[in-house]
């Protein structure tokens, strides 16, 4: 990821400089101390404005509406950031097209680190499931940290006559008309969720996007829907009785709720899906910027440690450049479902 290679120094470089027959001859000893002299005046440029980021509010754009997952954990972290910097990090809620909306006008804003996005698994699904995005999920953003992982919980109303994974899937084998399952959108992660349990079971259920996890977990607590795969903010209405949630979808059990099976104990092997938020700039911010937002969420993270575990949610954290990484590996990986899958929207 990182080379030896000095890019600007390569876009001071006249064409003649890897020609030794160039008319110009060598670089000159007064050439080679101007250009090191503008690196670090540049240098300096930019650890000064990274010293006095932030200067005015930042916006950070959340792709759901206020009350769901997303939600929650962008005002949990951005609480802390308005007493560390002392200035007013805005939460702005732009819910709709799937997170394409949020995705564009993140994208065109201004690189200079005072416009953020709370990207989640969505950010990285929408190239392979719409036809026209407006702006590259990789190349347009950079990534700032990974905040934390979720596991998403599979639930039903207390309607439907199923306590388990295995009654489930009989009951949607036989059900007429079919079951519905809510998610947050088309293309959001638990949409897929729901895409990867057909697929893997052999069944069929109707989806119903809902513009937010709020509105979804309504829904579904209205027994409007039948099934979910829902965020951990699900754990006290189950534990209230107003829904049943009868798996995890992660590699093990959860301590807020260890009574819970994996999708895998539960009669599916394979089934692993595990959300995770994390934030990202536009691209070209400069790196500065990126470190110091960087450095303020590895901060911020153990000490709101226990206001994110009662939503369900362990710690992640780890450099920008990790963070990047895993934004590459998860489009990758979420592109072979919606293929499997076969959605598609227009």
């Amino acid at each position: 990821m990182f080379t030896d290679s000095n890019p600007l120094a390569h876009s001071m470089e006249h064409p003649g400089m890897r020609n030794p027959q160039n008319i110009l001859g060598p670089l000159t000893p007064l050439c080679t101390s101007t250009a090191t002299v503008l690196i670090a005046a540049l240098m300096l440029a930019s650890a000064a404005n990274a010293q006095s980021y932030p200067d005015r509010p930042v916006r950070v754009i959340v792709a759901q509406g206020p009350g769901g997952g997303t939600d929650s954990v962008t005002r949990i972290m951005t609480q802390r950031f308005v007493e560390i910097f002392g200035h007013s990090f805005v939460v702005d809620n732009r819910p709709g097209a799937g997170g394409n909306i949020a995705g564009e006008m993140a994208a065109r804003a201004a690189p200079d680190g005072h416009t953020l996005l709370i990207v989640t698994p969505t950010h990285v699904i929408n190239p392979s499931l719409y036809r026209n995005v407006l702006y590259d999920a990789i190349k347009d953003f950079a990534g700032v940290a990974h905040i934390v992982n979720a596991q998403y919980y599979l639930s039903v109303a207390n309607s439907v006559p199923a306590a388990n994974v295995k009654e489930l899937l009989a009951l949607a084998k036989t059900r007429s008309p079919r079951l519905t399952y809510a998610s947050t959108g088309i293309g959001s992660a638990n949409h897929l969720s729901g895409e990867l349990l057909k697929s893997m079971a052999g069944i069929d259920m109707t989806h119903v996007p809902y513009k937010g996890g709020a509105p979804a977990l309504s829904a579904l607590m209205a027994g409007e829907v039948q099934v979910s795969f829902t965020s951990g903010v699900i754990i006290p209405h189950a534990k209230a009785g107003r829904l049943k949630t009868i798996a995890v979808t992660g590699n093990k059990r959860t301590p807020l709720a260890p009574d819970i099976p994996t999708m895998h104990e539960a009669g599916l092997p394979g089934y692993e899906v595990v959300g995770w938020y994390g934030m990202a700039a536009p691209a070209k911010t400069p790196k500065a910027v990126i470190d110091k937002l960087n450095a303020t969420v590895n901060r911020v993270l153990p000490e709101t440690r226990e206001r994110y575990a009662a939503l369900g949610m362990d710690l992640a954290g780890g450099s920008a450049a990790d963070f990047d990484a895993l934004l590459r590996i998860e489009r990758d990986k979420w592109a072979k479902v919606v293929k499997m899958s076969g959605a598609k929207v227009e």
